[in-house]
């Protein structure tokens, strides 16, 4: 402003000495003034918003209708990304190519943006847009396309999910959901391509953990259309439709199943069998693909979100065990159980009494423990979401190689609640002792309450809605597991033991995930260090070791995650002593959605200042 007055006082006496009506040139010239500097100072918002528009802009081209897909899905999951459109997305290298072209662009793009120019909220947009932007990059980089399966996921297994993230109102809704269906046996065809030229250049999942994997494709390879998973929404067509229409469309799907998506599968369930499971790799870690040890690095920092090296988040989980293991020995003195460590672990996994005796047990277990905090959450939180959710079992095809538990939330503008999926797969692999820590996490206060919460961001781009970053989503819910103790569960020194448990196991994440992909672990080894250590089922040792192996690096931001909502809380709690409110302080945390962890920090610490100040006034 000292600069625009200095430009107006001489600009004042120019006028005076050649035209007497200066006046009405002198707020002309002011005007004119203004308006270039306020343009000065918009013009790295307006760069920003430009760069966001296009990237929109590009994602609506390569997937129309894209209005109920999450951005963070098709940049980050392994699963399927869902279109509104007719057909599924093009899998080519060529594509994959130009669509990566068009990413380096983006990102040099955000380069030439001075961030310090941004405001507090577009600093942030930048930080999580420019993550987003360079670890797209960086994956096709080390051709982490030639792999879309892993042992918890892959391309193949989120497709039942179009279900639920299209309409089925009108005659046009079935008829683009029975051309998608069609479309199968093409995309099926360009991801096979993709994993044979894996094979050649030895960009694998690794032999050793993919015996059962077929389960996951034979499942879909049916003789009745009507048992398929897809055809679900023919079984309940609006009466809108009219009855001639309606037999239609159902012999248009019947059709489509057939020919298009079992057609699909069986081709690469003889893929699997024939070629990759007997072609894939013989090693193990990350460490061993063409340029692994970057590849794995570059993986760290992806699921931290924090400039951590293997060697570092290693030792850090080995200082996290030795700590978790001496309060578990206090639970066991205080039980008066007569017996060392392992055999603890011995009983629980062996004593009938842990363990419900059906499906149906196990889930009115679930679903009650997830409504007694429900009636906790207003001395925890002073905004709350909208979105409800249900408590279901994890489908049937997928639960043999599936974690005990999942949030699964709705498509976005969708009329569907989320869903806590509980495995009741092998009963005596889910015990009751680890179902509030289980619960708190995947439902309530952890993934449905966070997860809603980002959905229902108003006024951020595009990308923010339902962003999914696992530091965060993944170190909040284990958070949220701790929150339990606040909220006076875990009275029953068991499930208290099982707290711990679930905190130890994601310890020894951080150990086994490095050990594995950094150090040389063996599949073994991390099998017995999780058996030795936690009291997870021998079963869930050995499918999450599984999952580890083939998913470098993702079980890692689960307990950074934790560690760092925990320090912020503690610094925050030291800060302003008798003024925090863990209310407010969980609304900071939350309600700014999903971030990276080194932005939260930033955020926390602005939240302490303006905490400090309020109290001043």
């Amino acid at each position: 402003m000292g600069k625009l007055l200095k430009i107006l006082s001489l600009a004042d006496q120019f006028l005076v000495s050649i035209d007497n009506n200066y006046l009405i040139k002198k707020y002309t010239l002011f005007n004119f003034i203004l308006l270039f500097l306020v343009g000065c100072s918009y013009s790295e918002k307006n760069k920003l918003e430009e760069i966001f528009q296009d990237s929109h802009n590009f994602q609506i081209k390569e997937k129309p209708l894209y209005t109920n897909l999450e951005f963070w899905y098709d940049l980050q999951s392994k699963d399927t990304p869902y279109t509104n459109f007719n057909s599924l997305p093009s899998m080519t290298k060529k594509d994959i190519q130009r669509r990566h072209k068009f990413w380096l662009k983006i990102l040099e793009r955000l380069q030439t943006i001075d961030i310090q120019k941004l405001s507090k909220n577009d600093r942030i947009n930048y930080n999580i847009f420019n993550r987003i932007v360079s670890e797209r990059v960086h994956e096709v980089k080390y051709k982490g396309y030639l792999m879309p399966i892993n042992t918890d996921s892959g391309f193949h297994t989120g497709l039942p999910r179009i279900v639920g993230a299209m309409p089925f109102q009108t005659k046009m809704d079935y008829q683009r959901y029975t051309s998608r269906l069609n479309d199968f046996p093409r995309y099926f065809d360009e991801q096979i391509l993709l994993m044979k030229e894996g094979l050649k250049t030895g960009i694998t999942i690794p032999k050793e953990v993919l015996n059962g994997y077929e389960k996951t494709i034979s499942a879909h390879i049916v003789t009745d259309p009507e048992k398929s998973l897809f055809f679900s929404p023919f079984k309940s067509i609006p009466k809108s439709i009219s009855s001639d229409i309606r037999s239609d469309l159902i012999e248009n799907g019947r059709s489509a199943i057939l020919e298009g998506v079992v057609k699909a599968y069986t081709s690469f369930y003889k893929f699997f069998k024939n070629e990759y499971q007997p072609g894939a790799r013989t090693s193990l870690g990350a460490s061993a693909l063409p340029n692994g040890k970057e590849y794995y690095e570059f993986k760290v920092g992806q699921y931290s979100t924090l400039n951590y090296t293997p060697v570092e988040v290693h030792q850090m989980g080995l200082i996290e065990v030795e700590r978790i293991k001496k309060e578990m020995e206090e639970i066991i003195n205080k039980v008066g159980f007569e017996g060392d460590f392992q055999e603890f672990l011995k009983f629980l996994r062996t004593d009938k009494q842990f363990y419900a005796k059906t499906p149906e047990q196990l889930l009115k277990e679930a679903a009650f423990i997830a409504k007694r905090m429900e009636a906790k959450l207003p001395s925890l939180f002073k905004t709350l979401p909208k979105m409800t959710y249900g408590v279901a079992p994890v489908p049937k095809e997928i639960a043999p190689n599936y974690t005990a538990g999942r949030y699964v939330g709705p498509a976005k503008g969708s009329n569907s609640p989320g869903y806590y999926l509980v495995n009741t797969f092998n009963l005596r692999s889910r015990p009751l002792y680890n179902l509030e820590a289980l619960t708190f996490h995947e439902a309530v206060p952890g993934h449905h309450l966070q997860i809603s919460i980002s959905d229902e961001l108003e006024n951020v781009p595009f990308f923010r809605n339902g962003l999914y970053l696992g530091a965060y989503s993944e170190g909040w819910s284990l958070y949220s597991e701790w929150l339990g103790l606040e909220a006076g569960f875990y009275t029953d020194p068991y499930s208290d033991f099982g707290r711990l448990t679930y905190e130890m196991w994601r310890a020894c994440r951080m150990v086994v995930d490095t050990g594995i992909h950094s150090l040389g672990w063996s599949r073994q080894q991390s099998i017995d260090y999780l058996s030795t250590n936690t009291a997870l089922p021998i079963y869930e040792c050995t499918t999450e070791t599984d999952r580890y192996i083939s998913w470098p690096g993702q079980a890692l931001g689960y307990k950074i995650g934790q560690m760092k909502i925990k320090a912020l809380r503690d610094y925050a709690e030291q800060e302003l002593q008798e003024k925090f409110d863990v209310r407010t302080f969980h609304d900071a945390v939350l309600w700014n959605g999903s971030v990276p962890l080194d932005v939260l920090e930033k955020l926390i610490y602005d939240w302490i200042n303006n905490e400090k100040a309020l109290s001043i006034n």
